[in-house]
């Protein structure tokens, strides 16, 4: 943790990341949020078709995209839609891909991505395997794949682990693990909590992150990124979040989690503890704040109405 959930940096973990680029991850995280509403509002009004919201893992979200290249690849699952935005999706497109349309699925031409995974940690060891393609080809670039907690109870994670560990392939994987596997908390799902143990345990270099710490992830990714480019081989990093929202709008959490267990993780929210930092260093006011969120929310309302114009 660089960030805690006050906003407060200990002396000597302040990042050195410029501000045009702290600035640019907040704009991409309050976009990513303003995503994730307006599509849940288009679902509920039956405009759209089953979506997975991301409420509360922005920074998860943007943290492990933010270190890659044109030329380094990202796999990821389907609670990815605001890392695919930094990565240079359209939102009129994942739009398209949201409501069932085939078009929308394919990554854009200039793009080195993968399409999204329904099926629950499949896409982990094809993205795997290109890394492992990528070693041999002399490409010294990365491979980053995404799953949650619950994915990584299939056997194919691992699998993948051990490939890239004996092959010192150059991927990233990060476990964004949000504490649910649709209704099964993780206590249910796994003898260790301390799910960076089973990287270990495989000989792939491993951390555990707080994904609600922009600051951390992105120290973290970057490192994990750079470590691979030099050939040292995969990182896993397991990433603390919270699933504040439904795991799809098919799902109803109220049948299973008690609210008490959500109220904790709305003082550690990746944005508002991001912005105190902001606000309090003077790299933005709250009335910048404001201002892009207005911006950010009219820039999907541009998105939604090219998406009906060509749907």
């Amino acid at each position: 943790q660089i960030l805690d959930e006050n906003g407060d940096i200990e002396e000597g973990l302040h990042p050195d990341i410029e501000d045009n680029e702290l600035l640019r991850v907040h704009r991409a995280m309050l976009l990513s949020r303003a995503f994730d509403s307006r599509m849940l509002a288009m679902q509920r009004q039956g405009q759209m078709g089953t979506f997975a919201p991301n409420l509360g893992q922005e920074a998860c979200m943007i943290g492990q995209v933010w270190p890659l290249d044109a030329d380094d690849w990202f796999s990821p699952s389907y609670r990815a839609f605001g890392a695919q935005i930094w990565r240079g999706w359209s939102m009129e497109r994942l739009m398209t891909l949201w409501a069932g349309y085939h078009d929308g699925f394919p990554p854009p031409d200039d793009v080195k991505d993968l399409p999204f995974s329904i099926v629950i940690g499949s896409h982990v060891l094809p993205a795997t395997g290109i890394a492992m393609a990528m070693r041999r080809a002399k490409d010294p670039h990365c491979m980053v794949v995404n799953f949650g907690d619950g994915a990584f109870s299939q056997g194919a994670i691992t699998e993948a682990m051990n490939f890239a560990a004996v092959d010192k392939a150059p991927v990233v994987f990060v476990c964004e693990n949000n504490g649910w596997a649709i209704s099964t908390p993780l206590e249910k799902q796994a003898g260790n909590e301390v799910l960076a143990a089973r990287g270990a345990g495989y000989g792939v270099h491993s951390i555990r992150v707080d994904g609600n710490d922009i600051l951390a992830m992105m120290t973290a990714m970057k490192e994990a990124c750079d470590r691979a480019r030099r050939g040292e081989g995969p990182t896993l990093i397991e990433a603390i979040t919270f699933r504040m929202s439904l795991h799809t709008t098919a799902d109803d959490p109220t049948v299973y989690r008690d609210e008490s267990l959500v109220e904790p993780w709305h003082n550690r929210c990746p944005i508002r503890r991001f912005e105190l930092w902001l606000t309090r260093t003077d790299r933005l006011t709250t009335q910048d704040c404001d201002r892009i969120r207005a911006e950010c929310e009219q820039e999907v309302l541009d998105a939604r109405e090219h998406f009906r114009k060509n749907a």
